[in-house]
């Protein structure tokens, strides 16, 4: 049996309140690989030393390094975890491709452009190497059985897939990817949006606006709709899915509400789906993934953690931001030198977002 060499780029530490400085990713991928035969922990990487010696004595890794270069040149490694900030993906994922490793599977959001998105992708791609992002709800169980009911004509033909999120970009990139999954990874083909960034919201570096309404359509006439911050309330739930004969809505906000439950039109009340315990967060849905990009690289498939569908979801993420400077509706593909529009705004003074208390 072949044996992947495993190691991680980002360690940081484990945070005591997990937030918009840190999850410790890296600490949470460790029991995904763990859990197969096929994988062995060989190193880690993080330039403050402190942290990745921590990391690998947590998880018994036995090499450290605080020059991720060195490490890829030392190791020979298979597979490639980057735990980092958004800014640095692009580069760490480019030098991961450039040494040889045969699989990379990195945080979201992709990057903090989307150039740097695009770039990373193409890298990849024409070295044969094998990029996933950290989408992990794709398996969750709540998701999976409102997608076996969309496939089964449980609400008839797919009309529209709606979301309530904090933002756009951070979480909002898994609740754009989720609604991708839910049409089958059609491409949008235009996105209107209007955002308000009045106090600064800074996540992991990147800045995310404060409020935003979108609408996109897809290139199979389903339409999308999100609203963020406090215009979630008006969705209601993490996501609804809108067809010809019912709704189908996960996490709807409230009380006691069920992780999944389906109203088809004529019935007076919604049913239920037993989900097991699971909720839009897990548990055990990083494991999943990781499993599945494993299993990928040993049986030559394509994951559905795939740089392509994350590039689907990325691509709306930053025509939202581009809408909104150019009070226009943006008609995708989005040009390939395109880089933050919001950031852009921020940094020409066309949105001056107070410092956060």
């Amino acid at each position: 049996m072949t044996v992947f060499r495993v190691g991680f780029i980002g360690t940081g530490l484990k945070p005591e309140k997990p937030g918009p400085m840190g999850y410790g990713m890296a600490h949470r991928h460790v029991p995904g690989y763990r859990a197969l035969d096929d994988c062995e922990l060989v190193a880690c990487a993080d330039i403050v030393e402190e942290h990745a010696k921590a990391f690998a004595a947590a998880h018994d890794i036995p090499r450290v390094y605080t020059d991720h270069r060195e490490m890829l040149a030392k190791e020979d490694l298979d597979i490639v975890s980057i735990c980092t900030w958004p800014d640095q993906h692009a580069q760490l994922v480019i030098d991961c491709a450039v040494a040889g490793v045969q699989a990379i599977h990195c945080e979201k959001p992709m990057a903090d452009t989307w150039a740097a998105s695009r770039l990373m992708a193409q890298e990849c791609q024409r070295r044969g190497v094998r990029l996933t992002f950290n989408h992990q709800r794709r398996f969750g169980l709540p998701f999976r059985k409102a997608k076996a009911l969309i496939d089964e004509g449980a609400i008839g033909e797919l009309q529209r897939i709606e979301f309530g999120a904090g933002d756009l970009y951070d979480y909002g990139s898994h609740n754009f990817d989720m609604a991708n999954y839910f049409n089958n990874e059609v491409t949008a083909e235009w996105v209107i949006a209007q955002i308000d960034y009045r106090t600064e919201n800074l996540i992991f570096g990147v800045h995310n606006e404060n409020q935003a309404f979108a609408l996109w359509q897809y290139r199979n006439g389903v339409y999308g709709m999100a609203a963020t911050g406090p215009g979630a309330r008006m969705v209601g739930a993490h996501h609804r899915v809108i067809g010809t004969e019912g709704i189908i809505e996960l996490g709807p906000t409230g009380p006691g509400m069920p992780a999944l439950r389906i109203r088809r039109y004529g019935d007076s009340q919604w049913e239920n789906i037993d989900c097991h315990g699971e909720t839009m967060h897990g548990p055990n849905y990083i494991e999943r993934a990781i499993a599945d990009v494993v299993a990928a690289l040993r049986n030559g498939t394509t994951s559905e953690l795939c740089a392509e569908n994350a590039l689907n979801a990325t691509e709306i993420i930053f025509a939202c931001w581009e809408s909104a400077r150019r009070r226009a509706r943006i008609d995708l593909p989005l040009l390939e030198n395109l880089g933050n529009p919001l950031a852009e705004m921020v940094a020409n003074q066309d949105l001056k977002p107070l410092p956060k208390a």
